[in-house]
């Protein structure tokens, strides 16, 4: 038997089986390795190829596709670095918890460690950052080679996608010649044509005894909150609000917890929290006996530190993946159950409040910093609070909103409130890093309504040639992009006291006219002039196609200002209310 005909039988097998386990998207970068897969990746009717050149780029555009539509994409490149650009999107994904599936095509074993070109080592090259990782044999056509790359080809797909999903790498030597023999019965299977082997996965949950428990526990607390991160199920949100209706507990609801947009009850949904938590009045007048928290840790640094001055708190982290999300050791209670079950569960055990003091009290601050937003919203200059407290009103019924980091997130989650619009949220928050967010955005835009992404300047600039894919695939994509010259977020942190570096070193000015880079990938370029000219081209934006850059000039200094001067207004206004309710 010849090498083509083994090493196309072996990959094809693995290509069809890939499909049989649902995969139907695989983000390929060109290179001459790793060509016997893509070719026979191109073969198969049920398999949508993208091509992405950048494999930085590409690994992101994966990341975003399968955020998007929660279930695993597939990565191909070549050997050498081609691989370790994968890496930042890969660590993004295991700390994000996404299913990727990365196939990195690599040298035989004796062209390694000989000097040949583009041999690295590729073993565990991603270390610890992937749930998991197979060295796969070198092809063979033997019926035993075709049912080992099946069952590895399965069980792959299944360790992506179970929680906590994640990333997964497989790497294939392969020997040259490198072209595969493609016939018309490529991908017919001669044992288990439909699959070779299910692998089925089970939710988490707690058994009765210990539910009951905790239901005990939790009927002798009468100030409770809930606390929502980032979470992506779409049962959670009637499954929470109905447990806090019966517990009479504020739901603090973190931007990305999908709980602040949409059809649920909203009644008690907390949205300024990362505000009115920033004063020493309310967090005393507010202290809670018992937390439970849901999802990644939030956005808010206020929140945070409420919670670490809350250690003497019950604090239950409720967890489907079976993780540790506790950086600052405060859990009394470590509950591996699926989020949503766990809600159910608690909520058919526990006793329905007969007060709702408490919770008034939460509301109740949460509406008088609303009252206060004036300040922001009457601010004549281009802004970016003001900004997102317009966001509700400008984008469309059931977008997706995709934020940057840095300051875009932080401004998302002190100003955008909570609305009936359906508008899906989406970041980058595994490992809060800048690069490849336009790429994920973009990914993401693949399987998303109107998807709309608000970043800054340096995060545009380092993923900029992200763009290539939505010139390439024709994905439309609005991007508001807030230009404030540099760092924004350096300015509100204690670096800024330090003035002699501080441009040097962390306001980092670009100086950059994006219109012509937005240009090059064949984009819409407009800078916004005003509010009223900002409101015009979003009418307009639900309609375009393409790439369409709106960039909005800023100050940072303005922004450090009006920023601050809206929390001691709202700290003020605040510490007036408790000391009248505490008379």
């Amino acid at each position: 038997m010849s090498h083509q005909e083994s090493l196309t039988a072996y990959l094809a097998a693995f290509v069809a089986e890939l499909v049989h386990c649902g995969i139907t998207d695989i983000v390929v970068s060109p290179g001459s390795r790793s060509t016997p897969m893509a070719m026979v990746m191109a073969e198969h009717p049920d398999l949508q190829v993208h091509i992405h050149v950048d494999e930085r780029s590409a690994a992101f555009f994966a990341l975003g596709m399968a955020k998007a539509s929660n279930r695993p994409v597939a990565l191909l490149c070549t050997s050498g670095t081609a691989a370790a650009n994968y890496f930042p999107a890969i660590i993004e994904a295991r700390y994000s918890r996404v299913p990727l599936l990365v196939f990195t095509a690599d040298r035989p074993h004796e062209l390694r460690e000989v000097g040949a070109p583009q041999a690295i080592d590729q073993i565990h090259l991603y270390g610890q950052h992937v749930k998991w990782f197979a060295e796969m044999a070198p092809p063979e056509r033997s019926n035993e080679m075709i049912r080992y790359v099946r069952s590895v080809c399965a069980r792959a797909v299944a360790i992506a996608g179970q929680a906590p999903a994640g990333p997964v790498h497989l790497n294939f030597p392969f020997r040259e010649p490198l072209i595969p023999r493609l016939e018309d019965d490529l991908f017919q299977l001669t044992d288990r044509p439909k699959g070779y082997v299910k692998v089925h996965h089970g939710e988490s949950i707690i058994n009765d005894d210990q539910i009951r428990q905790i239901a005990e526990k939790i009927n002798r607390k009468t100030k409770g909150i809930i606390v929502c991160g980032n979470i992506d199920d779409g049962c959670f949100a009637e499954a929470v609000t109905k447990l806090s209706d019966i517990l009479k507990f504020p739901i603090l609801a973190d931007p990305l917890s999908q709980l602040r947009s949409g059809g649920h009850n909203l009644e008690n949904i907390i949205d300024t929290y990362d505000t009115f938590l920033r004063n020493e009045d309310a967090k005393k007048f507010l202290k809670p006996d018992v937390i439970l928290r849901f999802g990644a840790m939030p956005v808010s640094k206020a929140l945070s530190i409420f919670l670490k001055e809350n250690l003497e708190s019950d604090q239950y982290v409720i967890d489907g993946g079976s993780g540790w999300r506790d950086p600052f050791a405060l859990s009394t209670d470590m509950i591996y159950s699926s989020e949503t079950l766990f809600c159910q569960q608690l909520s058919a055990l526990v006793e329905e409040k007969t007060s709702d003091h408490y919770l008034k009290q939460w509301l109740a601050i949460n509406e008088l910093t609303k009252e206060n937003m004036s300040i922001v919203k009457d601010i004549n200059e281009l802004s970016e609070g003001k900004l997102f407290s317009q966001l509700v009103d400008l984008l469309p019924e059931g977008a997706t909103l995709f934020v940057g980091n840095s300051m875009p997130i932080r401004d998302l989650d002190s100003f955008f409130l909570k609305n009936k619009k359906s508008i899906k949220v989406m970041a980058n928050r595994g490992a809060n890093g800048i690069d490849g967010t336009v790429s994920t955005a973009l990914g993401a835009a693949l399987y998303s309504k109107s998807l709309y992404l608000i970043l800054g300047d340096l995060t545009f600039f380092h993923d900029i040639n992200g763009l290539f894919a939505a010139k390439r695939q024709q994905i439309d994509i609005n991007i508001i992009l807030i230009n404030n010259n540099g760092g924004g977020i350096f300015s509100f942190l204690p670096q800024s006291e330090h003035p002699k570096h501080f441009e040097l070193l962390f306001g980092t000015p670009l100086d950059l006219e994006f219109e012509f880079a937005v240009k090059l990938f064949n984009g819409h370029f407009t800078k916004i002039k005003d509010w009223d000219h900002l409101k015009n081209e979003m009418e307009r934006s639900k309609d375009a196609t393409g790439i369409n850059v709106y960039e909005i000039l800023t100050s940072r200094d303005r922004n450090r200002d009006e920023h601050r001067k809206f929390w001691n207004s709202v700290s003020q206004e605040i510490s007036k209310y408790v000391k009248g309710e505490q008379m």
